[in-house]
């Protein structure tokens, strides 16, 4: 008969593995129920992705607080939901600030209570090239990109710490943060989502020395079709074959954003790539 070592070093029959397999499968419970009524802040939760993020959130009973500069847009969806099990409140912010960033955390632990969840969503490619590019356009992509991201991640472990809190960070990566694919004017967004990729790792690395009960986790979208895709973009000839054929929504990397935190405590989802099916990055 055949045989198989597993992690616990006993043999067992190859009939045996599936009981194995169909033990481990029942202790993977995937629940949000330990997030209920915990705070969750979402950057740039104003539309697309972060606002489908904030209203799953919602309906799974989180109380969320949405950042953006356009608030008005928050404070619309926060009305279509108010019958949810969680609430949305909207709190105006220019994450590229850091008090904006600050003041909304403070916003967040003094009205609403300690945040559990960060999702780092809020995201720009002000458009430009490397060979003759605006200086300043590059200069912005980077900011909320990159610094801003770190800003929002160290508020929001500073309160988990201080409140002993098992928490969980998500930042909103890209497929473009692994390869870089041949679109125009992509100048340095591509190494901001890089960026992101360097940071989730570096991240764990700390958190691990701390040894902090805090994950995190990179999602890593493929083609969503959302207004951040330019009128430029859309007109090349790839990006318009996938847009015709398939592209994510929104919806689906908020379904993402669920299943990690919905992974048990011991389970940590260190990188989740999501793709439109025939994708070519």
């Amino acid at each position: 008969m055949d045989r198989l070592r597993l992690p616990n070093s006993r043999l067992y029959s190859t009939s045996d593995f599936s009981d194995y397999i169909s033990v481990v499968s029942a202790n993977m419970v995937l629940s949000m129920e330990r997030w209920v009524g915990k705070v969750a802040v979402v950057t740039g939760a104003s539309v697309g992705i972060g606002a489908a993020i904030a209203r799953m959130l919602v309906e799974n009973g989180v109380i969320v607080v949405g950042l953006a500069r356009r608030s008005d847009e928050i404070e619309k969806l926060a009305k279509t939901l108010s019958d949810k099990k969680g609430k949305l409140y909207a709190v105006k912010a220019d994450v590229s600030k850091e008090e904006d960033v600050k003041n909304a955390f403070k916003w967040a632990s003094e009205k609403v209570g300690p945040v559990h969840i960060l999702v780092n969503n809020a995201g720009i490619h002000d458009r430009t090239s490397l060979i003759d590019g605006d200086t300043e356009k590059w200069r912005n992509t980077l900011n909320v990109n990159v610094v801003a991201l770190c800003i929002a991640t160290r508020e929001a472990i500073k309160i988990m710490r201080e409140n002993n809190i098992d928490g969980h960070i998500i930042h909103i990566n890209s497929v473009v943060g692994h390869k870089v694919p041949n679109l125009p004017n992509l100048d340095v967004y591509s190494a901001s989502k890089y960026a992101v990729t360097s940071l989730t790792e570096t991240l764990r690395l700390e958190i691990n020395a701390l040894k902090l009960k805090i994950k995190i986790t990179s999602i890593s979208p493929g083609l969503v079709n959302t207004s951040f895709i330019d009128e430029e973009t859309r007109k090349t000839e790839y990006i318009k074959d996938l847009l015709a054929t398939r592209s994510l929504n929104p919806e689906e990397i908020a379904d993402g954003a669920q299943y990690v935190l919905s992974t048990p405590p011991g389970v940590q989802v260190h990188e989740l790539t999501i793709k439109p099916l025939h994708e070519q990055f």
